[in-house]
Order: C-alpha cells, then sequence, then structure tokens
C-alpha cells in the first residue's frame, strides 16, 4: 500500500477509519496498522483517536469540521452541554472544548483537531438533538433546551437564581420555556424539573428587564 493509493482511494474523505482501509487493500492488517503508523509520525496522515485518521491540511481535498470529528469519534453522540450552549449563544464565552454526550460513556481525545470530551448518558436522556447544516457538513447538535438540560444533568447540585446568573446567560428567549419543562419531565428527575421551574421564572425576569430598560 502505497500513499498516493491511499489518497486516490479515500482523499475524498474528510476523515476514514481502518476497516476504510482494509476494504481497499488486500493487506495484512497488522502490516496496514504499520504503514499507517509511520504516515502518521511522517506527518502525512493525522491520528484523530485509535483506528480513525484524516489528511493533513496539504493533502487535504475537502474541508475539515471539528464538529463532525466530534460526531464521529465516539458513535452515536452529539454535540451538548457548553459547547452547544456557546454554539447557540446561549453564553458569551466561545468554548474551545467539544463537549459531546454519548450512551457509551465517557471519553476524552486530544488530537491535532482539538480536545474531544464526551459525557456519558443513559439511552432514556439520548433525545433532544438535531441534524444541522454547517459548512457543507451535517452535524447533530443538542437543541437548546437540551443543552441546558444536559449541562443541568451532568453538574452537581440544585440550578438557583444565582447560579443562572453567574453564568451569565443571555438570549434567554431562544430557549423554549413549555420545551425545557417536557425535556425536564421526560428525564424523570426531579432536580431537573426544579431546575426548569427555575429558569422559567428567571428567564421572565431578564426578559422583562430587557423590555424595561
Amino acid at each position: 500500500m502505497k500513499h498516493s493509493e491511499l489518497l486516490d482511494r479515500l482523499g475524498g474523505r474528510a476523515l476514514f477509519d481502518l476497516a476504510s482501509v482494509l476494504l481497499f487493500f488486500e493487506e495484512p492488517r497488522n502490516q496496514v496498522l504499520m504503514q499507517l503508523h509511520r504516515w502518521v509520525r511522517d506527518g502525512r496522515l493525522l491520528s484523530l483517536r485509535r483506528g480513525m485518521y484524516a489528511w493533513p491540511e496539504r493533502y487535504r481535498r475537502v474541508a475539515l469540521n471539528p464538529a463532525v470529528v466530534a460526531n464521529a469519534l465516539l458513535s452515536p453522540s452529539y454535540l451538548s452541554g457548553l459547547w452547544a450552549m456557546g454554539w447557540h449563544g446561549l453564553i458569551p464565552e466561545m468554548v474551545t472544548v467539544y463537549t459531546s454526550v454519548s450512551s457509551r460513556g465517557v471519553r476524552r481525545f486530544e488530537n491535532a483537531l482539538g480536545v474531544f470530551e464526551y459525557r456519558h448518558v443513559k439511552r432514556e436522556l439520548f433525545f433532544g438533538y438535531e441534524e444541522v447544516e454547517w459548512e457543507a457538513a451535517r452535524v447533530c447538535v443538542a437543541l437548546p433546551e437540551k443543552a441546558l438540560l444536559d449541562y443541568w444533568h451532568l453538574t452537581s447540585g440544585e440550578w438557583t437564581a444565582e447560579r443562572m446568573e453567574a453564568m451569565r446567560f443571555q438570549f434567554v428567549q431562544r430557549v423554549s420555556t413549555a420545551r425545557l419543562a417536557e425535556y425536564a419531565v421526560r428525564a424523570a428527575s426531579p432536580r431537573l424539573e426544579r431546575a426548569a421551574h427555575v429558569w422559567r421564572l428567571w428567564a421572565a425576569e431578564q426578559q422583562e428587564g430587557a423590555v424595561n430598560v
């Protein structure tokens, strides 16, 4: 297997896995792995995690979106929590860590494209996301309400009005309080139901204050 052959076969993909390489080249698995390792070491391939690769910029024929990578590194998963809240504009900070939730467990990957963290939720909580078009790619991202709910679920303690204030939430009108309450009930968590109730009251005050100003 030559690097030029791999580029011919898989150069049109933003990322690919070991199984795809083995499908095209009838060579022993260990031999293929050794060759891929050499190309990663030489900078002719990027290793995203064990068994998943992407092309360095000089060989890249299609754009490589880190959000797409986040979905692919651990599947099924969707971007949520702080990253999704930043993407929806609910918090002012730019979140550089790609935070996702998955029903497969806790993981963390660091590669040339960034830091990718995965928090575990049970299958019953794996809902409330949508597939969005972003930079000519499809990305699974939590709805604003589920991004909030996932973050509350995965952080300990009660969510009081003071704690909401400390988060510096903004554009609160982008969150449907009805959907948020519905999701909290679906999660079957009294703590999340209380948090959704606090949000409804707190967000109403924020919007009323903005109108009065």
